[in-house]
């Protein structure tokens, strides 16, 4: 008897390091967490964004973010994200593409958002990554946050995970989501302080792109000395995706066709005409910046407002 209570002890041990591992901070639940906030009917959506916008334009500076701005304001955010769920499947289906496309860039980012918010400020949590990997600020410390956290858009329960690589990259044959998309991080994209609206998608995904691949810290950073071009680790997970849109444009037998499409990529959006020249003519070492995961906030933006 002693002997199988010794194994149900240490089972019941166990299970409860699971539980505690599975468990968001200050939370008494697992991190399969459902954002279903209660659905604002409306004759139409607004696809201008305006609520959207007001937030991003008072909390968004610079490409960083005051997320105790956005926590002062939550009722105003939580009111957009609660459209952003009850919009009606067969409408969605009847809008353009462009009207699609930039919902779900602004559902992503705006989500984001309510990811961190929900658990600010960020406290480093126990794990392996928590501890050796991931800065004490970082979205990684939000265990699941890609994974586990769901929520609703388009009358349905979603992570960002699937919004990501089941949605934005599988279904619009536009590898630019990944300038528009922000992680949170300092490394990522930079957030607009605007929403992305249908009419102006193009000229806001060209913006976003030559910013980004102009930004020597954080997209592309070419040393013409050591014959060396470093790319954002975004062309590293996701390249494969510019190679349907970039792959052919002009071809380099000595890179893969990943590394070609990402050339061509970059080069479209370079705006020194010298640099353009370099990277298309030389045969250069390809490596990746070194990628920050600290949290995008604005420095002095710790808690909100009393």
């Amino acid at each position: 008897m002693k002997k199988h209570l010794g194994k149900l002890g240490t089972i019941a041990v166990l299970a409860l390091l699971l539980i505690s591992l599975f468990r968001q901070p200050g939370q008494n639940s697992f991190t399969i967490i459902s954002y279903g906030l209660e659905e604002v009917k409306s004759d139409s959506f607004d696809h201008s964004y305006a609520a959207y916008n007001s937030l991003l334009n008072r909390y968004v500076k610079n490409a960083r973010v005051n997320y105790g701005g956005f926590i002062d304001s939550r009722a105003e955010f939580e009111m957009f994200l609660r459209a952003l769920g009850s919009v009606d499947e067969n409408d969605f289906e009847g809008w353009t593409q462009e009207q699609r496309l930039a919902f779900w860039i602004n559902a992503y980012n705006a989500f984001t958002i309510k990811a961190i918010i929900d658990h600010y400020p960020i406290k480093r949590r126990f794990s392996l990554v928590g501890i050796f990997y991931a800065p004490s600020n970082s979205i990684l410390q939000i265990k699941g946050v890609w994974t586990k956290l769901q929520f609703k858009a388009v009358g349905k329960m979603v992570t960002l995970d699937e919004i990501e690589h089941q949605i934005l990259r599988k279904k619009f044959n536009e590898p630019r989501i990944h300038m528009a998309i922000n992680c949170a991080s300092i490394s990522c994209p930079d957030l607009r302080n605007e929403a992305y609206v249908p009419e102006k998608l193009e000229e806001r995904l060209t913006e976003a792109s030559i910013n980004f691949v102009n930004n020597p810290d954080k997209g592309v950073y070419v040393d013409e000395l050591s014959g060396k071009v470093k790319f954002s680790k975004i062309f590293k997970w996701f390249g494969d995706d510019f190679i349907n849109n970039y792959g052919s444009k002009k071809l380099f037998n000595s890179y893969s066709l990943k590394e070609n499409a990402v050339l061509n990529f970059t080069s479209d959006y370079l705006e020194s005409e010298e640099t353009k020249e370099y990277l298309m003519n030389k045969r250069l070492k390809i490596g990746y910046l070194d990628y920050d995961w600290q949290l995008n906030e604005q420095k002095d933006d710790k808690s909100p407002s009393s």
